[in-house]
C-alpha cells in the first residue's frame, strides 16, 4: 500500500480536467473579494451546511479536543484534524500549481467529559481546564480557486471534503477498520451549495491507518471526471419544469415517503426528509438566486437542482453526502424522463 501511495504521489497533475486558466493576480483578488473586511453590515459567508452544526478551526481540534479510543484495547481512533490534514496532502501534491484554500470545518454533536480531578466538582464550579469534549460529527471542505467554471452566471469551484461520524464507529470493540467519507465535486459560489456526482464520492471508506485512507483519497480524486460532471449540470440549463410538474414532483416527493415497501423498491431513491421538500417549496417562491420570477413560470432544471442542494444544507453531517448525490441523481432523472424515459417519470406524471 506504501508503495501505491508513492507512485499515485509522484504523478504530475493526473486530474482529468483542464481548468479555466485564472491569472495570479485575479487569484489575489478573488480571495480579497470572497473575505472583505469585517464592518457592522458585513454578513458572514454562507457555511456549505447548517443543521444544527457550528464553524470550527483544526488548531480547535488539535489543541483543545481529545482523542476517543477504542475502550476494548485503547488504540487511539483516527482524530478529525488526522483526517483534516491527510486530505490536504493528497491535495497538495496533486494540484501543485493550483491555490488551495484553508479548509471550512463544521463539527456538531459534542461529548463532554471531565479530567479526574474535577470529577466530584459542581457543574456551575467547573473550570474550562477541568472539561474535555470532542465532536461526533465532523465535515470539512477545502476549495481550489484556481479550477473554476461558470454555469448560467454562477461561478463553481472544485471543492474536495471529507466526512467523520464516530457514531458509526464501535468504540465499546477492540479497534478495527475506520470509517470515513470523502468526495471531490463543486461548490457554487453563489450560495456555497455543494455539487457532487457518482464518481466524486466514496460514502464508505474502510481503514486502520492515514496511510491507507491517503491512498483512498488519492484514489477518488484521480478517477473523478470533472469534465463530465460540468457537463451534466450545464445540460440542466436545457430544460425546466412547469408549475403544475413543479407541484406534481413535490406532491411525489412526498407521497414516495409513504409508498408501501415493496413499491418503493420499484423507483429511484428519493432521499430528501418532508422538511426539506417545504423547503424547496418555499424557495421556488422566495429565492433570490433560482426561485421564479413570478407566480406560475417556469423552472429550469438547474434552479430546481439548486434548490434540493440548497435544502440538502439542513442535513446532519452524516446524511450530507448522500443527499448531495440523490439531488444530482434526481435532476438528472427528470431531465431524462422528459426525454421519454420510464424510470423517473412517476415523480412527474
Amino acid at each position: 500500500m506504501e508503495l501505491q501511495l508513492q507512485q499515485l504521489r509522484q504523478q504530475p497533475n493526473p486530474f482529468p480536467f483542464v481548468p479555466v486558466a485564472i491569472p495570479r493576480a485575479r487569484i489575489v483578488e478573488m480571495e480579497r473579494e470572497e473575505e472583505p473586511a469585517p464592518t457592522a453590515t458585513h454578513q458572514a459567508k454562507k457555511p456549505f451546511i447548517e443543521a444544527n452544526t457550528k464553524e470550527a478551526t483544526i488548531q480547535h481540534l488539535k489543541a483543545d479536543c481529545i482523542v476517543p479510543v477504542f475502550s476494548k484495547d485503547n488504540e487511539v481512533t483516527i482524530s478529525h484534524n488526522s483526517f483534516i490534514e491527510a486530505t490536504w496532502e493528497c491535495v497538495s501534491k496533486l494540484f501543485r500549481n493550483e491555490t488551495i484554500l484553508e479548509p471550512d470545518i463544521r463539527v456538531s454533536h459534542v461529548i463532554k467529559g471531565r479530567i479526574p480531578e474535577a470529577i466530584h466538582k459542581p457543574v456551575k464550579d467547573l473550570k474550562d481546564s477541568d472539561k474535555t469534549i470532542y465532536y461526533e460529527r465532523m465535515m470539512f471542505c477545502m476549495e481550489v480557486p484556481t479550477i473554476t467554471e461558470d454555469i448560467n452566471g454562477n461561478r463553481l469551484n472544485l471543492t474536495i471534503g471529507g466526512v467523520r461520524s464516530y457514531n458509526h464507529e464501535n468504540l465499546y470493540s477492540k479497534k478495527g477498520l475506520e470509517k470515513f467519507k470523502v468526495f471531490v465535486g463543486f461548490k457554487n459560489m453563489v450560495c456555497c451549495n455543494m455539487c457532487v456526482s457518482t464518481d466524486g464520492l466514496q460514502d464508505e471508506i474502510k481503514v486502520t491507518n492515514t496511510s491507507d485512507l491517503m491512498a483512498k483519497i488519492i484514489e477518488l480524486i484521480t478517477s473523478y471526471n470533472a469534465k463530465k460532471h460540468l457537463e451534466l449540470m450545464r445540460s440542466f440549463q436545457n430544460y425546466s419544469l412547469t408549475e403544475s410538474q413543479f407541484a406534481q414532483f413535490l406532491g411525489k416527493s412526498r407521497m414516495y415517503q409513504c409508498l408501501p415497501p415493496e413499491q418503493k423498491k420499484l423507483l429511484p431513491k428519493f432521499l430528501m426528509t418532508d422538511t426539506q421538500t417545504n423547503l424547496v417549496a418555499r424557495s421556488y417562491y422566495q429565492d433570490e438566486d433560482f426561485g421564479v420570477d413570478k407566480a406560475g413560470a417556469e423552472i429550469s432544471m438547474w434552479n430546481l437542482y439548486n434548490l434540493l442542494t440548497s435544502a440538502n444544507k439542513s442535513s446532519y453531517i452524516d446524511n450530507f453526502s448522500e443527499r448531495a448525490l440523490n439531488a444530482t441523481h434526481i435532476s438528472d432523472g427528470i431531465t431524462r424522463a422528459q426525454q421519454g424515459e420510464t424510470r423517473f417519470e412517476w415523480f412527474i406524471k
